[in-house]
């Protein structure tokens, strides 16, 4: 009775930490969602913003967290891809722009309707030439939009920036289609001196100026998605100190309220723990030549600001999502929303990888994948995938149970394919091949990295699970006859846009003794059957053991009217057909006599094989090889 009662405990101990951090994960997807909503007509792409590589920002602005205004200037340097007589910059409307200067001259500028800010040079500039311009602005930014917000903590107020997916334009001049990361940053903020600015990369400086304001100064040398950069602006506790091997910077820019938290505190140190872990199975951090760490800031759930995740709560789970986004999202980042998977699935299986090696026992886990697979299948359809008739649709886009849970439960089929030796590399080499690391991607870049590390193609794995919808219901019959155990696998679908899940099945057989054996039946089929050798009685088989795979409503059951002649032949198979010299077999096991006959019925050969016969002797015709009581005809060239 005390060890069910320890289970029950621990399994109610789990649902409650799994339903409070999935509130804190509802509170990051809403936000997320409630950003995005008012800036859809922005679209994945600014087609005016195409002629131009933006190499380097250089912002310097004014900033007090107690009014929502902005004032100062951005100077950017960019190199055109062609000869340009003017560039565009993508920037709200309701900031004022002042002046534009180009090599020390003002130029004229229009503010556009469509949120962009439209310079004309006095002369075309060339293709492939390094050149730069600063624009002065200033005013209140949009607050519907929630990428730049006040607020106040502690009665103290707070000012945070938050721009997935299209919110840098609202508070300074940038380019932010998914197509040009910026190659460096500067981020100099002036404030009222008792306050602290938390930002992206490394921290240069903090300067006491006259009147009672201050300087700070940081910098980012690592390529960054515009609405990757950030800042938050309160009378910080400052938490400098290092971790990794080699160490590397941990700095953490949290509320003071926050600092005598003990729990937070404790969960905040544990970012070293997991930090740890994801170097283990993802490879080195990313961002190591500057930081990684936390600042906090008033929105629900969390933001993977590059090298400084805003944290809005001081869940493990919440913790584990933004820094495994530090490698997914970050330094390799979707180069469409319609794949936000790519950021939002593998962020979600960075949780089940911190959950499965640090925070759950093995029951744990699987109750946790259980839930999560429910989730998934809690209806018919949908695609991990965002179609281009569905990005007006927010909650499409940042759908907790497709880019987030599937996405994540995508990433883990992938993992039981392969194997988590392969698996594991197969990560590192993505996001760290020199056309891939620090760009942008879609899925068809992971596609061709899994081939080139494994061999493997997954087009037909990504147009089921990624771009199909659904998932499907299995079948499972079984019977043993002697050490032979025949399986037959059925497979409906739930929705009409897969006509079948090709998948690797996993087949759990238990002893009468006690005996395990465990198979993978290459699944390419319906009702296809297989056959499985195991060297004790069988009491029983399980299917999705683990949790491998995603189905639903799936049954196994004993059938001692399955065919093994079926069984078989659906196995069976010879190649090259017609052939020349030799002859392979494949499905065999073991040593199996075979008789070759020719379409007459005269036996011309004989013997044993388990893969390969020699017919080089035989005439050009027409044969046919006997093989476990099953006749197939091959042509002799």
């Amino acid at each position: 009775m005390k060890k069910f009662y320890l289970l029950i405990l621990g399994v109610l101990v789990c649902q409650t930490v799994l339903a409070q951090e999935n509130i804190e994960m509802k509170g990051l997807m809403a936000k997320e969602m409630k950003s995005f909503t008012a800036k859809m007509n922005a679209g994945n792409t600014n087609p005016n913003t195409l002629n131009y590589d933006l190499q380097y920002q250089r912002m310097d602005v004014s900033l007090n967290p107690s009014v929502a205004q902005i004032s100062g200037s951005v100077t950017s340097h960019f190199k055109p891809t062609q000869a340009m007589s003017s560039i565009y910059f993508d920037l709200t409307n309701q900031l004022t722009v002042s002046q534009v200067t180009f090599h020390g001259q003002p130029l004229a500028f229009q503010q556009l309707a469509t949120k962009e800010v439209k310079i004309d040079f006095t002369s075309s500039l060339p293709a492939n030439v390094l050149d730069s311009l600063t624009i002065q602005y200033s005013g209140n930014p949009p607050t519907n939009n929630n990428a730049f917000f006040t607020n106040s903590q502690g009665g103290t107020p707070v000012l945070s920036t938050l721009n997935e997916p299209y919110g840098a334009q609202d508070w300074f001049p940038t380019k932010q289609s998914l197509n040009d990361k910026i190659e460096r940053f500067d981020i100099k903020v002036t404030t009222p001196s008792q306050y602290s600015v938390a930002s992206n990369g490394r921290l240069m400086s903090e300067t006491i100026l006259g009147s009672g304001q201050k300087l700070t100064f940081w910098r980012t040398q690592y390529p960054t998605a515009a609405y990757l950069v950030a800042l938050s602006i309160t009378n910080f506790v400052k938490l400098n100190d290092t971790m990794g091997n080699p160490p590397f910077p941990f700095v953490n820019y949290i509320y003071p309220g926050t600092s005598t938290n003990v729990g937070s505190m404790a969960n905040i140190e544990w970012t070293k723990t997991v930090m740890n872990t994801f170097e283990t199975y993802f490879g080195p951090y990313p961002f190591r030549n500057e930081k990684y760490g936390h600042m906090e800031f008033t929105a629900g759930g969390g933001m993977e600001h590059q090298t400084m995740s805003s944290m809005g709560s001081w869940s493990k789970q919440l913790i584990a999502h933004e820094l495994a986004h530090q490698w997914f999202g970050d330094k390799v980042t979707c180069g469409a929303w319609n794949d936000i998977w790519l950021n939002e699935g593998f962020a979600t299986f960075g949780e089940h990888v911190a959950y499965e090696k640090l925070l759950m026992t093995n029951t744990e886990f699987l109750n946790y994948l259980l839930s999560e697979k429910n989730y998934i299948t809690s209806a018919t359809g949908g695609s991990v995938y965002v179609a281009d008739a569905n990005l007006g649709s927010v909650g499409t886009i940042f759908s907790g149970r497709l880019s987030y849970s599937k996405g994540g439960y995508v990433v883990r089929m992938i993992k039981w394919i392969l194997g988590e030796t392969v698996f594991y590399q197969a990560l590192k080499d993505y996001h760290a091949r020199p056309n891939l690391a620090y760009n942008y991607v879609k899925t068809s870049d992971l596609n061709a990295s899994l081939l080139q590390s494994t061999g493997r193609d997954f087009t037909g794995f990504f147009n089921d699970w990624i771009y199909g919808q659904g998932y499907p219901t299995y079948d499972i019959r079984w019977k043993q006859t002697g050490n032979q155990v025949t399986f037959k696998a059925g497979q409906t679908q739930s929705h009409a846009s897969v006509s079948f899940f090709d998948m690797p099945l996993p087949i759990k057989v238990n002893g009468t003794g006690g005996q395990v054996a465990y198979f993978a039946l290459n699944n390419t089929s319906n009702n296809q059957y297989f056959t499985e050798t195991v060297s004790f009685p069988v009491a029983s088989v399980q299917f999705n053991y683990e949790y491998q795979i995603l189905e639903k409503n799936s049954t196994v059951a004993q059938d001692n009217t399955l065919s093994t002649s079926e069984a078989v032949l659906d196995q069976l198979s010879i190649y090259p057909n017609p052939a020349k010299d030799e002859l392979f077999i494949s499905g065999l096991k073991k040593q199996t006599d075979y008789n070759i006959v020719t379409a007459d019925g005269r036996l011309v050969k004989k013997g044993n094989t388990e893969k390969k016969i020699d017919i080089s002797a035989l005439e050009k015709g027409v044969y046919f090889i006997t093989i476990q009581q099953l006749n197939l005809k091959f042509i002799k060239e």
